[in-house]
This record gives C-alpha cells, sequence and structure tokens, in this order.
C-alpha cells in the first residue's frame, strides 16, 4: 500500500502546484486558465511518449494477439472493484453487481481470462462519482506522466487509487498486481490506441488543442454513460478512441 500512496500524494502535490500558477490570459478556453503551464507540461509528456511509451506500445503490438488480449482484460479486471464502489455510490447497483461478479470469477485466473459470459460493467471511478454529486469540474490540469484531466478528475483518481479495495486483500500477490498496474494500464492504452495517438501526435495542426478537445468529448461520454451532448469536428476521433479501449 505504502508506494501506492506515495504515488498519490506526489499526484496530489503536482496538482495543487498546477492549480497555483497565475492564470493565462491568453488561454484559448475557458476551461483551461493555465494554458501555457499546462502545454510545458504536455511537452514533457510527449517526450516521455517518443522516448518510452511509444517504442513500448510498438513492442506490445507484435505479442500474439491472445496476449494483449489477455493483458487487456487483466488491467480492466484489476479496475472492476472500484467500478463496483463508485456505481454503488451513485445508485447504480446493477452495475455494481455485475463488477462484483466478473471480478470474482475472473479472479480465478486474475483477470488474463475473461470467464464471465454477461455483458461487461460500464467503468466507473470516483471522479464519476463527484460529478454525479455535483461537484465543480475545476480547471483543466495536465499532469506530469498521468496526462490531462479536470481537478475533480484528478482527484477522483487519487481518492480510487488510496480506497482501492484491492489494496485489502492481502499480499504479496496484490502488492504487485497494484505496483504494475499504472504502468500496465498506460502500456495497453497506448497499445490499443496506437494509430488514433499517432495520428493527433503527427498530423494535428494543434495536438494540445486537439487532445484537450477529445478529452472533454470521453469525459463527458462517461459521465453521461455515453450520451455526448455537444457535437464537434473531433466526433469521429472521439469514437475511434472509444472503438480501440474495446481492443
Amino acid at each position: 500500500m505504502r508506494p501506492l500512496i506515495l504515488k498519490c500524494f506526489v499526484g496530489l502535490t503536482l496538482l495543487l502546484a498546477g492549480c497555483a500558477v497565475s492564470p493565462d490570459n491568453l488561454a484559448s478556453d475557458d476551461r483551461d486558465p493555465y494554458e501555457a503551464t499546462n502545454r510545458k507540461i504536455f511537452t514533457f509528456n510527449t517526450k516521455v511518449d517518443d522516448a518510452v511509451l511509444e517504442p513500448a506500445a510498438k513492442g506490445y503490438r507484435k505479442l500474439p494477439s491472445m496476449v494483449r488480449t489477455g493483458l487487456t482484460n487483466h488491467v480492466t479486471w484489476t479496475s472492476h472493484p472500484g467500478t463496483a464502489v463508485n456505481s454503488a455510490l451513485q445508485g447504480k447497483l446493477e452495475n455494481a453487481a455485475l463488477a462484483s461478479i466478473h471480478f470474482l470469477m475472473n479472479g480465478l485466473t486474475l483477470g488474463f481470462v475473461d470467464l464471465t459470459e454477461d455483458d461487461a460493467p460500464e467503468s466507473e471511478d470516483f471522479g464519476q462519482t463527484l460529478a454525479h454529486w455535483n461537484t465543480p469540474e475545476g480547471p483543466y490540469i495536465v499532469m506530469p506522466l498521468l496526462g490531462p484531466g479536470s481537478v475533480r478528475s484528478h482527484a477522483g483518481f487519487i481518492v480510487d487509487g488510496l480506497t482501492n479495495p484491492l489494496s485489502y486483500l492481502g499480499e504479496p500477490t496484490i502488492d504487485t498486481i497494484q505496483d504494475v498496474g499504472l504502468p500496465a494500464g498506460a502500456l495497453t492504452f497506448r497499445g490499443n490506441n496506437f494509430e488514433q495517438i499517432n495520428d493527433i501526435k503527427y498530423n494535428s495542426v494543434d495536438p494540445y488543442v486537439k487532445t484537450r478537445s477529445i478529452y472533454f468529448q470521453y469525459r463527458e461520454g462517461q459521465i453521461n454513460d455515453g450520451d455526448v451532448s455537444v457535437e464537434t469536428d473531433t466526433d469521429a476521433q472521439f469514437d475511434q478512441f472509444l472503438d480501440g479501449e474495446k481492443e
């Protein structure tokens, strides 16, 4: 549990530091008052992607399909306890029960093999729970390594890490699962969305603005259970991200 708490403490410190920056008068979106600072962190994250994530994702994509599916299944399995808790907090009891069933049944294989025949539960996190409770979203903040999000979603991420039910299931297997959870999630997400991310990275006029727009659409879809009310020219790219996550 200690490494996870340390990660969350560092994340919280960075988040508070980001919020302390003076607003940028030239911000191109009212939701992004710290754009000047966010762009610098975005550039740093892009360099990390160049040096680490993109090469790792290329290697991941060369793995047999069965291995890639297993890794993706495992990452999804580790998120089910949080989904169950947050679904219950939002009154989505059917989704909470479904997440619990998937976690328990697939626990026999640590999630690498999906043994369930039911529909998969909809992912829920504490940021979505805060939105359900009408907590203000707060400004858009790009975090080092963790990427884009609002103050609300970053705070939700920290709470999810500190309250993850996996923390209470025992050692050493659960500790190992938690320690590799973030890098495994980053690797599978980058690999499963390889073309879409590279298209934004290399072909967009302004990759920062494109990423921000897609984030807000994607997050709105999560919070509103797939109902995105504002149509923009990024709809096709947003749909590609959703499709990529399901691979």
